[in-house]
């Protein structure tokens, strides 16, 4: 087992996730850069001057076998894993009503902002179980937060509100085993996503998740943050 922390990051091949590999890294973590499309995260990554810390693997969140090899091939190559930030994220629907989208766009959304965090979870939580120590970092929205929500981006806010639920049920469930469960916001940030308007930089809207990601083992549980600062449901 190597002595250094070992982390998975998901959807990490450009805007908040590749600033966050970048920034744990640099904290000499061992990081699993996870994206569809290995080659995209290998591309990313050149030149990066902690490029020694960070192994790239294809994953697929919406792909069940592509989790069990890449948690497997953690457990074999490193014995331990220590922080998953589930960042993997798709439509921020602003184009859609409640009144009119599609269902089939929701279970989409769904698919990949829930139930592909969902599963990274379950596939991490025996892993860190056995090591007796874990954080997970659910990467969530305000858009998500009942309070104060009102109409737009159906999809987007239902799949958030729903792994905010996620996280309150995990944070409960494995905190006697030293694994601290959080839902982080990055704010609005500069990225495909985004959107060029956006008031915050990437690494502003990484560092809160950090943050979370390397909480003491008396740091909080089944809260929701943004800047390391808690925020209402």
């Amino acid at each position: 087992m190597t002595d250094q922390k070992v982390a998975l990051v998901t959807g990490a091949n450009r805007g908040i996730g590749l600033e966050v590999v970048k920034q744990l890294s640099s904290l000499n973590i061992r990081v699993i850069l996870g994206c569809r499309i290995e080659q995209s995260g290998r591309e990313a990554i050149q030149g990066f001057e902690y490029q020694k810390n960070i192994t790239v693997k294809a994953l697929n969140v919406n792909i069940p076998q592509q989790i069990k090899e890449v948690i497997g091939f953690i457990e074999t190559e490193f014995g331990r894993l220590d922080i998953v930030v589930n960042n993997a994220g798709i439509n921020y629907d602003t184009h859609n009503s409640s009144l009119n989208i599609a269902i089939e766009e929701i279970q989409q959304t769904m698919e990949t902002n829930l139930y592909g965090p969902w599963r990274i979870a379950q596939a991490a939580i025996p892993l860190m179980k056995k090591n007796g120590y874990g954080r997970i970092v659910n990467i969530s929205s305000e858009s998500g937060a009942l309070s104060g929500m009102g109409a737009g981006t159906p999809a987007y806010s239902v799949s958030k509100t729903a792994m905010n639920v996620m996280t309150i049920k995990l944070a409960h469930e494995v905190s006697e085993f030293g694994i601290l469960v959080n839902s982080v916001c990055p704010g609005w940030v500069r990225t495909d996503m985004g959107g060029s308007m956006a008031p915050r930089s990437v690494t502003e809207g990484a560092s809160g998740i950090v943050w979370a990601a390397t909480l003491p083992d008396n740091g909080p549980n089944g809260g929701f943050f943004r800047d390391g600062k808690s925020i209402d449901w």
